[in-house]
């Protein structure tokens, strides 16, 4: 089964990383970008079918390792 992980910043939490690629692509000619915002992409692929306690497992994941939860938000898509 496979499951991708998106781990993006919680609104408020500064980005110096996506501020310094908002200004970069400004540098290259691509005025017309307002802001950019990074994050992390997990693909997963885990042994099992039952989707459920594949989802339940992946969020442990998240809780533990994967997201800082204080200033990082997750979602988990089953594909």
């Amino acid at each position: 089964m496979k499951a991708r992980v998106i781990v993006t910043l919680k609104n408020g939490v500064l980005d110096p990383q996506g501020k310094a690629i908002e200004g970069a692509l400004g540098g290259l000619g691509f005025g017309d970008v307002g802001s950019v915002r990074q994050g992390k992409v997990f693909d997963v692929e885990l042994r099992g079918s039952d989707e459920g306690a594949a989802k339940a497992v992946l969020e442990q994941m998240c809780e533990k390792l994967l997201a800082n939860t204080v200033i990082e938000n997750y979602t988990i898509e089953m594909a």
